[in-house]
């Protein structure tokens, strides 16, 4: 009985149906949103290339910091260092020492020319580098504790 009941209740409810209608999901093929979709995939273009671009650039930059930080790279800087501090030691010895030292002189560093002069009242040192453009640094000698000659008490 019960089995009746409930078909009976069940046929006596009207039957709803709609027309199927087929649709498509992607908006390359409806139109509907189709150019946020385009601005969408524009945008992960766009990301990608850029996120290459950066592993690309992070890379030779590691590569580069790996070259500049062996232990042969370390000991050239190391020994340039050097090099050049004795350098200037002997430029400015040069330049202070009246017995030793000469009236003035030229060398070139890396393409750069260096002269200096000691006139006696002031040292004149001349940078010319390669563009072209001269830096002059004039020291005057007997002030500031700096002696060229042996009357300054010493």
């Amino acid at each position: 009985m019960r089995k009746w009941l409930i078909t009976i209740s069940l046929l006596s409810f009207p039957a709803m149906a709609t027309d199927l209608v087929f649709q498509f999901k992607n908006p390359s093929f409806n139109g509907i949103g189709q150019s946020a979709h385009y601005l969408t995939i524009d945008e992960q273009e766009r990301t990608r290339q850029k996120a290459i671009l950066e592993e690309i650039e992070s890379k030779a930059s590691q590569l580069l910091r790996d070259e500049e930080n062996t232990t042969l790279a370390k000991f050239v800087r190391n020994l340039e260092s050097r090099i050049f501090s004795q350098l200037s030691r002997d430029l400015a010895e040069s330049l202070f020492n009246s017995e030793t030292g000469g009236s003035g002189g030229v060398f070139d560093l890396e393409g750069n020319q260096i002269s200096f002069i000691n006139t006696g009242t002031e040292i004149i040192l001349t940078v010319s580098d390669t563009d072209g453009g001269i830096t002059e640094i004039r020291i005057p000698v007997g002030s500031f504790g700096i002696c060229s000659t042996d009357d300054c008490g010493i």
